[in-house]
């Protein structure tokens, strides 16, 4: 993979449902091209992808892989996206830039709609795709209906490439539509080209005329031929297959098993001759001039801060100084070929490759950096994720304090769908990301990595606490203690407030009783007491206003009088008939519409109301709920919904405003709040 070695230099992503086989098809990629001799197994740990510890103790990728390969003269490069949707921001970066996206599919119609998130996220970034329909030899329904089922997900037509030759067990082998020639599957070797059966005559010539007259739609000649009854010139029909592929006005599919071998090589060859050139990509990137794009980075011990890019016009060597779009400028120092977790120092990178590069510390996923010092932007950015699921964590050893901070950050910055940092209201350090298996891969990864061990738990929920009865209280503080004393007296009135106002303080002195210069410092006891009330939360929508009071000529001061203050309000606060806030969140699930009824049940289930529903705007088969959830229901909300809805659910919420609870969620709240300050 380093470049100059071959013609064209291609670049393919493997994108598709967790269990769908993208890196099995990975393994039999590398077989069927002769870079490995055999294929190693995703279940015994042997593959080249999923090689971290993280992905194989867990049998499934938790990052992105990537190796190449050689082929008929041209140099493929595979990146392998992960299916779960805990890891899919992985493949933000990937799927503008490469030439191709294989979308893996399982061959039961019940799970074609498990592809309708990659098949409209490609679909926005108008990156051309094709369809590999995995497992065909596990298949018990005709090709024509799984497609049929997938249709209605992908704005362009599906192009049925082959049809499969059955046997009473399943598919023995295929007929190429195109080229119009029959291969029986042979495990582990090349399909062998035999006979077309007599018995498939019809149903070949049927599949291909419906192949034909969609491709029709965008060439009057071939819809002439076809109109005449003339049988089209093959290369004809190849070149439209190409370009009509390139300008994403068809979805090509294609059959086969990666766990046996059968189709691949078929699959590979039309790589070869119909993936889209890589001035496409180019183009979508706004790569207008010599530049790599970014697609992520890591920091890798000894060798520190590594980015990989693929190399989008121009020649990358090592030394070079690369322009980042802010314009500032750094300098290449080593590039690196990669195959998995192998990788190897190379002197070029050219148009095309995918390579690391070392000790850029400043460029970031989804950057364009310039090999000619001009300043560019990408036309396609990552999209921000908003974290759907979040863990307080501390570390296990006080001594680690000073080193999370600096594992977390690059933690963060390898992985851009996580966040850390402390709650602003609660003072906790948050782990937030994409689901619990991504937050456990993380903390895998922090120790790991980084030798930093941290426990984790459920996050507090910010309660506050509001008063619905008035009080007056006098609070004093008088203290001697040889010298100068303390002397502070008030007389405060606490009552409710308007919701959202916080604390509202005035004074109505009169005569001097207590010195102007005091009624700051009255103001901040105030304060104290409110941070902390009878329920064990700060109290919040209370008015406070300073009636009377009396002060020391020579013992009074700003200590003595915040003193008073504070211990006013505390005793007032239990004779406010106080009453617990919780925060109520905004919800907005998204869910297929068949599977509307499961989330429906679940909202009221966690105390959540229901506001309406409407179809999910874009896409075919979804609903959006629109709800009122309170936040400590939310925590580990995107699990149900997500095992509701075969992994599809999304959820979007936002603080929408404080509402009294009273009850079993109350007493569970104050019990947790009087656990935790007891610790």
């Amino acid at each position: 993979m380093s470049g100059g070695k071959a013609a064209t230099v291609r670049a393919v992503a493997l994108s598709g449902p967790s269990g769908a086989g993208k890196t099995t098809l990975l393994e039999s990629m590398l077989n069927a091209s002769g870079r490995l001799p055999r294929r190693g197994s995703v279940g015994l740990g042997t593959s080249v992808g999923d090689a971290t510890e993280e992905a194989r103790a867990r049998g499934l990728s938790t990052e992105l892989n990537v190796a190449g390969f050689d082929y008929l003269g041209d140099r493929f490069i595979v990146l392998d996206c992960p299916g779960s949707v805990d890891f899919a921001a992985e493949a933000d970066t990937v799927l503008p830039l490469v030439d191709l996206t294989i979308v893996v599919a399982d061959p039961d119609p019940a799970r074609a709609s498990l592809l309708q998130p990659i098949l409209r996220r490609l679909d926005e970034l108008q990156a051309p795709h094709c369809i590999f329909i995995n497992k065909i030899d596990k298949a018990r329904g005709r090709v024509r209906e799984l497609v049929a089922a997938i249709q209605p997900y992908s704005l362009e037509p599906l192009v049925a490439r082959q049809i499969p030759i059955w046997n009473g067990s399943g598919a023995l082998g295929y007929i190429d539509l195109a080229l119009e020639r029959a291969y029986s599957y042979e495990p582990g070797k090349p399909s062998q080209l035999i006979q077309m059966p007599e018995a498939e005559r019809e149903r070949e010539a049927e599949a291909r005329f419906h192949m034909l007259e969609k491709m029709a739609d965008f060439d009057d000649r071939l819809m002439e031929e076809l109109i005449n009854e003339n049988e089209p010139d093959l290369d004809h029909v190849m070149s439209n297959l190409a370009s009509e592929l390139s300008r994403m006005q068809i979805v090509p599919v294609f059959l086969g098993s990666a766990e046996h071998g059968s189709g691949v090589r078929r699959l590979l060859k039309a790589l070869r001759h119909e993936t889209p050139p890589l001035g496409s990509a180019v183009a979508r990137v706004a790569a207008d001039g010599p530049s790599a794009a970014v697609i992520r980075t890591r920091h890798a011990g000894q060798a520190g801060r590594q980015t990989m890019v693929r190399v989008m016009s121009g020649e990358v060597r090592d030394g070079d100084q690369v322009t980042l779009p802010d314009g500032s400028s750094e300098r290449i120092a080593g590039i690196f070929s990669i195959h998995g977790e192998a990788q190897a120092k190379i002197d070029t990178a050219g148009p095309g490759d995918v390579v690391w590069l070392g000790r850029l510390d400043r460029a970031a996923r989804g950057d364009l950096v310039s090999l000619d010092g001009v300043a560019r932007k990408s036309a396609t950015s990552p999209p921000a994720r908003t974290p759907a699921y979040s863990l307080a964590i501390e570390t296990q050893n006080r001594a680690d304090d000073v080193k999370l901070a600096a594992a977390m950050a690059r933690l963060v910055d390898e992985d851009g769908a996580l966040t850390f940092g402390p709650d602003a209201i609660t003072h906790e350090f948050r782990l937030g990301g994409q689901g619990e298996m991504h937050l456990r891969v993380a903390l895998d990864k922090l120790k790991r990595k980084f030798g930093v061990a941290v426990t984790s738990r459920r996050p507090q929920t910010a309660y506050r606490e509001t008063i619905r009865k008035s009080s007056t209280q006098r609070g004093k503080h008088k203290k001697q203690s040889g010298g100068h004393g303390q002397f502070g007296d008030v007389v405060l009135e606490i009552r409710p407030g308007q919701s959202g106002t916080g604390l509202v303080f005035d004074q109505k002195i009169h005569g001097g009783v207590v010195p102007r210069q005091y009624f700051g410092a009255v103001e901040e006891g105030v304060r104290d007491a409110l941070a902390r009330g009878p329920l064990g939360f700060p109290v919040v929508d209370v008015e406070v206003t300073l009636l009377d009071g009396s002060y020391h000529a020579v013992d009074s001061s700003e200590v003595a009088f915040r003193t008073a203050a504070r211990i006013g309000v505390a005793a007032a606060l239990p004779e406010c008939d106080p009453v617990l806030l919780e925060p109520v969140h905004a919800l907005t699930i998204h869910t297929p519409t068949e599977l509307m009824a499961r989330i429906t049940a679940i909202i009221p289930m966690r105390r959540g109301q229901i506001l309406g529903f409407e179809p999910r705007d874009g896409w075919f088969g979804w609903d959006s709920i629109r709800a009122y959830m309170p936040e400590d229901e939310l925590h580990d909300l995107i699990i149900e919904v997500r095992s509701a809805t075969q992994g599809l659910g999304e959820i979007a919420c936002a603080f929408d405003h404080m509402a009294e609870v009273t009850g079993k969620p109350a007493a569970r709240a104050i019990e947790m709040r009087q656990s935790i300050a007891a610790k």
